[in-house]
């Protein structure tokens, strides 16, 4: 009876996943290996995209099951090359007992595994090889990155509004993604005017944007940390920030959706004084709410619904306690269409005069040429 097999491979590249490079030739060097030893290959276990210093593997763990529900046989584990098992010496170390106390024989067409101190030791100098080439090329992809950040293009993942595409001169660049590019620039551009006197207004003017789908829970909600992370950043403006490789404001090849002043403007109005949320609870049931103050303390009124015989009814009431003390008014309650109807008639009563139309006029035209 032939000696039983089965054959680990692994690639930590995503790129190699989606490519199809790696696994298959992996898989066909150890089933020839398997051939030429004997060897009946019963299962093959593919790691995808999993990089070699990580222990917990999905893979490697079924790998590990089989070969413990099978404990009565000996198996032979088959790899392509030493790598392909880890990236540095202490997770090699670690695999390679679990193998052994699985029930499993590690074997490979490139080394020859021993159990003698000379094989150990070889095998020990192999992995830690191969955790230099791991190393090694980190940081030469770390120092590509550097450059090509330095040069002025974005080499992390898009963020909210931009995509890659690959153009002549430049490679993949980031370049505006529509529509959410233009929401997102009409946000920036509404923070920085003052159209939006929050950072939750600009929260809740993206969740009306139906396009707008970068990062919303379920409950169709913009985090507002997301907010915030976008106001602040300078890569909307044309300027690349990478704190962690101590690069600040680097000028951009990439489009950018607002200009550099409006940017600054943008972390100003966010250095300066915190302005109070929006309420909740104000709803459109009650527009006014916020807006109508009591005659006899001056403070706001507040709102709410009441419930009598004929149903519920809306009323508009006075709930201050000016210096610890109630209102005269206090618990007095307005009908709501009485207060809605004055307010109504007074709108009505209002005719601007022809200057302040002209005045508007000169007003708009200067922000017009300011912006």
């Amino acid at each position: 009876m032939s000696q039983q097999a089965i054959i680990y491979c692994r690639v930590s590249s995503p790129k190699q996943v989606k490519e199809g490079h790696g696994l298959g030739s992996q898989e066909t060097r150890c089933r020839e290996y398997a051939k030429h030893k004997g060897y009946k290959v019963l299962d093959v276990f593919h790691e995808e995209g999993i990089t070699g210093k990580l222990m917990d593997r999905p893979k490697m763990q079924e790998m590990l099951s089989f070969l413990k529900k099978n404990k009565k046989e000996d198996h032979i584990v088959i790899i392509d090359d030493i790598s392909r098992l880890a990236r540095d010496i202490e997770t090699h170390i670690y695999l390679r007992t679990a193998i052994d106390a699985a029930g499993g024989k590690l074997e490979s067409p490139s080394i020859e595994f021993g159990e003698d101190s000379d094989s150990r030791l070889v095998e020990h100098l192999l992995a830690s090889v191969a955790a230099h080439q791991r190393e090694k090329n980190t940081e030469q992809v770390k120092n590509r990155m550097r450059a090509r950040v330095m040069n002025g293009y974005w080499v992390f993942p898009a963020p909210a509004g931009y995509c890659y595409e690959n153009k002549p001169d430049h490679g993949k660049i980031i370049v505006p993604d529509e529509p959410i590019a233009s929401i997102i620039k009409e946000a920036l551009e509404g923070y920085a005017s003052g159209r939006f006197g929050t950072q939750v207004e600009v929260q809740r003017f993206l969740e009306s944007q139906t396009a707008f789908s970068y990062d919303k829970k379920r409950n169709g909600k913009v985090h507002l940390q997301v907010v915030k992370n976008m106001l602040e950043r300078s890569l909307y403006a044309g300027y690349i920030d990478v704190p962690k490789w101590n690069l600040s404001l680097q000028p951009g090849k990439h489009e950018p959706l607002i200009s550099f002043d409006t940017y600054q403007k943008i972390q100003q109005r966010l250095k300066s004084t915190v302005h109070a949320p929006i309420r909740k609870d104000i709803h459109a049931d009650f527009p006014l709410r916020g807006f109508v103050t009591c005659g006899c303390c001056g403070k706001p009124m507040t709102s709410c619904w009441s419930r009598g015989t004929g149903g519920r009814y809306a009323y508009y009431l006075c709930q201050n306690k000016p210096d610890g003390k109630k209102c005269s008014q206090y618990g007095k309650s307005i009908r709501k269409d009485i207060i809605e109807g004055e307010f109504e008639t007074l709108l009505t009563d209002m005719n601007p005069t022809p200057e302040l139309f002209f005045i508007a006029a000169d007003i708009f035209q200067d922000l017009w040429k300011e912006s």
